[in-house]
């Protein structure tokens, strides 16, 4: 058992149906054994495929709870996940810029969920450009929100033209991004790191289909942020969330409508 295990901080929504936003992330530092804090943004009445409404958590609220985590703990690593507001962004940017160091940030721009349900404000979009973006260790773009933040005239449908736009994307923010390609139409689910240093990593795995993918996202990002925080380097850590999320999607949980994600099971 480690008895002195690393803390990781997850700053996202919260998933009622605990498949996605800060439940899933700390399913997964748990499982991968680190200890996860939480930093709450919005509380997200959904399930798979269906977002009912969604309540900001007030921009003050969300910066006391970074704040006063970073006073009292020795956090790793940050991941950030859906933020939804320009005033979130601002809050949770002005604590970043606060500290006398940042760890690793890795930022997974939630924009839009699974069921094609808006996640961010649309006004929040430079705000993530303008504070955060400059702050990441790694950003994790699925095709939508490479599509999106990228300003191409259409979504990706091949790992070249992915490649083609990550690259754009990259001369543009001047940080490593990790491209998500599962909802790319072939039979791999084939991710593109692209680092600063102008590297590329591929990483593939069989593309499982009628599987729920709800919260994969969240839990990939969830995993390379624990093993940051556990001392992989950006390619061990991605590699080794790549075998997790795969793992996890591999023995989903099965219910009468719904799938979900097996986390707890790879504890």
């Amino acid at each position: 058992m480690n008895h002195n295990p690393s803390v990781v901080l997850t700053i996202a929504g919260s998933d009622c149906s605990a498949g996605a936003g800060i439940q899933a992330d700390l399913k997964t530092f748990s499982a991968l054994g680190c200890y996860g804090l939480t930093a709450v943004t919005c509380v997200v009445a959904e399930v798979p495929g269906q977002v009912i409404s969604i309540q900001a958590i007030e921009p003050e609220i969300v910066r006391d709870q970074i704040a006063i985590l970073f006073e009292t703990f020795s956090i790793a690593a940050v991941k950030t996940g859906m933020l939804f507001s320009q005033s979130i962004i601002h809050a949770v940017a002005d604590i970043f810029d606060s500290l006398p160091q940042l760890p690793p940030l890795i930022i997974d721009p939630v924009m839009i969920a699974s069921s094609g349900d808006p996640l961010l404000e649309p006004n929040a979009v430079e705000a993530y450009r303008e504070r955060l973006f400059p702050l990441a260790t790694l950003i994790t773009p699925n095709l939508d929100e490479l599509y999106f933040l990228a300003s191409v005239v259409k979504r990706p449908t091949s790992i070249d033209e992915m490649r083609q736009v990550g690259q754009e994307l990259l001369a543009k923010l001047k940080k490593s991004l990790l491209l998500k390609g599962g909802h790319l139409d072939i039979d791999t689910a084939t991710d593109l790191l692209l680092l600063q240093d102008g590297s590329e990593h591929a990483f593939s795995a069989p593309f499982l289909r009628d599987v729920e993918t709800h919260g994969t996202g969240c839990t990939y990002a969830a995993a390379i942020t624990a093993q940051l925080a556990k001392g992989d380097s950006m390619v061990d850590a991605v590699a080794n969330a790549k075998k997790f999320i795969t793992n996890a999607i591999g023995s989903a949980h099965r219910w009468n409508q719904v799938s979900a994600l097996n986390i707890i099971a790879l504890l």
